[in-house]
């Protein structure tokens, strides 16, 4: 008869597709029984962070929500900082662990529970009886609520007989937050008439809308009120009119388009968080800005919000196309869109082909990659100086098209493994990380596991500036000592190679040929490509400049 350990296995399967792990004593029949009994993916990774950081990559790039597994006690803690990240993220995701045996802890137990409530993850202890109906509990509480969430399978549960697998209905998810009562009328109500009397207009997007589908109801609501556009960093693509978009807001956006934002009298801001990065550490908006959001957070998250309503970006979106319509009652729409040179205001900084200290300039080298990288491009980041390079050269088509996995913590070494859960979820797309070599060598265990995964259809772009960048620049430029922030320079090549990959030193542009060979090639046929740039330290990413002015 099946086991406790089949149930969650056989469960999981009929809701989840792909399962992230390493293997050991905790969760040993859970994946066998996996293995054995369904048809959801099993892939390995080396390190136990990579599999809830494959998971949380899996998301991100496809909406649909995959499992972690490992096993307990150090299996377990070595998952935290990844599991910290999927928490402060708000990515939903299913760590199915091994735990404790009911009898008590054994010298090598930890406080699982408490030690995951530490960073934010609710723990869903499974049973013989309700082995089943649990696993569809723990997976309903991470979609309703956008968290990860642990299963817990207690050591002595495991290999109990629980009978025959029942039918358990599936997890339910509410449906998207439609604004009530007449607070939110009215609130509506003001915000379409500023929308429809704005000079300025100007509307602005982040993940939260990507999420809840609203890329189209907000192209309508830019052409309806003559509204320029941008994006948060994990929003970037969602406006389906480029025409009129600025690109991303924040330390990344470029300066140009900056201004232009501040230019403008009345914005809307649709499902972002507005952090102090998005909002140029409270900048991003001129003092006389009227600023409004809709988020299906309890209240505004900004100060400079002047007037907030609660409810999904997708149903407010629509609502206001109707509202701004019957307001403007035929009248033209803002011309300021139309007078501005949007191509010329989303312009970077060129750099030079190297830096003053020979090195490659960081710059040039992002903007000839960008012209070089295929168009079907998946790109995954790592945490660091360097994530401002990708982020400002290298457009992507949509928001699930671009992650920054360890941002949200502020962690680095996440970087290897979300090319594991990206390439599962896309496995068609050409997925592209880019990485610092700090981050590169933290987590250089699961290295093996994205050219393993990916093969023909992964890159990895290493930024080898022989240091912490964001260290240097920040504590190096007070005084500190530099010694802990450098690193000695390492060959991401050779280790590409030793794992089946093909590695290149890159120390000129004229080096990235190889990748405009590499892109012509038969994905079948070519290997996982790493790209080793050696750039300098020298060059200051503009966001990080602005860090540094306001710690300063």
């Amino acid at each position: 008869m099946p086991s406790v350990s089949a149930h969650v296995a056989l469960t999981t399967a009929r809701h989840i597709d792909h399962v992230f792990g390493v293997m050991g004593n905790g969760n040993a029949y859970f994946l066998d029984a996996l293995e054995k009994q369904t048809d959801a993916t099993y892939t390995a990774v080396r390190h136990e962070q990579g599999a809830v950081v494959a998971a949380d990559a899996h998301f991100r790039a496809s909406g649909r929500i995959a499992a972690a597994t490992t096993t307990y006690g150090a299996g377990f803690t070595n998952t935290l900082t990844a599991l910290a990240e999927s928490v402060q993220a708000h990515v939903p995701l299913v760590l199915v662990v091994g735990d404790e045996p009911t009898s008590g802890p054994r010298p090598w137990d930890v406080d699982q529970i408490a030690l995951a409530s530490g960073v934010g993850a609710r723990t869903y202890t499974v049973g013989r009886a309700d082995a089943a109906a649990t696993v569809v509990i723990a997976i309903e509480h991470a979609l309703t609520y956008r968290v990860p969430v642990v299963l817990a399978i207690p050591y002595d549960v495991a290999t109990l007989d629980a009978g025959e697998v029942p039918a358990v209905d599936a997890p339910r998810t509410p449906a998207p937050l439609a604004p009530r009562g007449e607070f939110a009328e009215g609130m509506l109500d003001e915000i379409a008439a500023a929308l429809a009397g704005a000079a300025r207009p100007f509307l602005l997007a982040g993940r939260g809308a990507w999420l809840s589908g609203a890329g189209a109801a907000l192209g309508e609501l830019a052409a309806e009120t003559g509204a320029l556009t941008a994006s948060t960093a994990l929003g970037r693509g969602l406006f389906p009119d480029r025409r009129f978009d600025l690109g991303v807001t924040g330390g990344f956006g470029a300066d140009g388009a900056m201004e232009l934002v501040r230019d403008a009298d009345v914005a809307v801001v649709f499902g972002a968080s507005l952090n102090q990065f998005t909002m140029r550490f409270g900048e991003l908006f001129a003092p006389g800005t009227r600023v409004f959001q809709v988020d299906v957070a309890p209240a505004a998250t900004h100060a400079h919000v002047g007037g907030f309503v609660r409810g999904d970006a997708r149903v407010v979106a629509e609502t206001l196309v109707l509202r701004v319509r019957a307001v403007r009652d035929g009248a033209p729409a803002a011309p300021w869109r139309e007078s501005v040179d949007v191509a010329a205001s989303r312009a970077y900084e060129h750099g030079d082909d190297l830096a003053a200290d020979g090195r490659l300039d960081p710059r040039a080298a992002a903007r000839r990659i960008a012209e070089l990288l295929p168009e079907d491009r998946v790109v995954v980041s790592d945490g660091g100086h360097f994530i401002g390079w990708a982020n400002m050269y290298w457009p992507v088509a949509s928001p699930d098209r671009m992650m920054m996995i360890g941002t949200a913590f502020q962690a680095i070494g996440q970087g290897w493994p979300s090319v594991v859960g990206a390439t599962r979820a896309r496995p068609d797309s050409t997925i592209v990380l880019t990485s610092g070599d700090g981050g590169g060598l933290m987590a250089i265990a699961d290295l093996e596991s994205a050219v393993r995964a990916a093969g023909g259809r992964g890159i990895a772009v290493v930024w080898n500036d022989a240091a912490y960048g964001a260290e240097v620049n920040l504590y190096g430029l007070k005084g500190l000592a530099q010694e802990p922030m450098r690193i000695p320079e390492v060959d991401f090549a050779a280790f590409a190679g030793a794992v089946g990959a093909e590695g290149v030193a890159v120390r000129s542009l004229d080096d990235l040929e190889r990748l405009a060979a590499w892109t012509r090639e038969d994905p079948a046929e070519r290997r996982f490509l790493v790209l080793d740039l050696r750039v300098s330290g020298d060059v200051i990413a503009p966001y990080q400049r602005e860090i540094i002015r306001v710690n300063s």
